[in-house]
């Protein structure tokens, strides 16, 4: 089956799709290191660096999204199920739920952090990261019960971006290599001329 110009992502789209997706794994991989480094200095850098990246993941999801409310996405292909599109359909709007989800509770969870005030985030090299000023002014006993809540949710938020991530890929070399459905090349630069 071959692709037509109108069944791609545009290269705008592809940029924001391909650039989220390396910096959420980059940040999946350093949450993982956190209990491993030899001591506290490694460990600060790394959170600094996880907490950048989030930052950095949120501000390009809303860039995505007021993108993707100008630019409509082209067509699934009418080989794939009905149903197929439907799911694929709630898992991308789930997805975009989760870029935004996550680094905001992380934001909210590092503002309500006791020292806060005492460990900057350094947002690579180039300005001191703000905290959420409504959280971290709040009185000690709320801003301990929200620190507690935001850790869990943000928690639990990455263990469905993972469940998220693996039925997105799934679905997409499903449709790849056992429907024979030309997916991956909706999101590949390779022949794209639009913006």
């Amino acid at each position: 089956m071959q692709l037509q110009t109108g069944d791609r992502y545009t290269r705008t789209a592809i940029v924001f799709h391909w650039v989220i997706a390396a910096l959420v794994i980059a940040n999946i991989a350093l949450a993982w290191t956190f209990k491993i480094w030899p001591d506290y200095s490694w460990t600060q850098s790394v959170t600094n660096t996880h907490k950048t990246i989030g930052i950095t993941v949120l501000g390009l999801a809303l860039m995505r999204l007021l993108w993707r409310i100008g630019h409509r996405p082209p067509p699934f292909s009418p080989a794939i199920p009905r149903w197929q599109i439907v799911a694929a359909r709630m898992g991308h709007a789930a997805l975009y739920f989760m870029i935004l989800a996550m680094p905001l509770s992380g934001w909210i969870y590092d503002s309500a952090w006791e020292y806060a005030a005492d460990v900057p985030i350094d947002f690579f090299g180039l300005f001191e990261m703000p905290r959420i000023a409504w959280v971290a002014n709040m009185e000690p006993e709320p801003k301990k019960a929200l620190d507690e809540l935001a850790h869990s949710v943000h928690e639990w938020l990455s263990y469905l971006l993972y469940v998220l991530l693996a039925a997105h890929l799934i679905g997409a070399y499903k449709h790849q290599w056992f429907d024979r459905v030309p997916t991956l090349q909706r999101m590949t630069f390779r022949g794209i001329v639009g913006k």
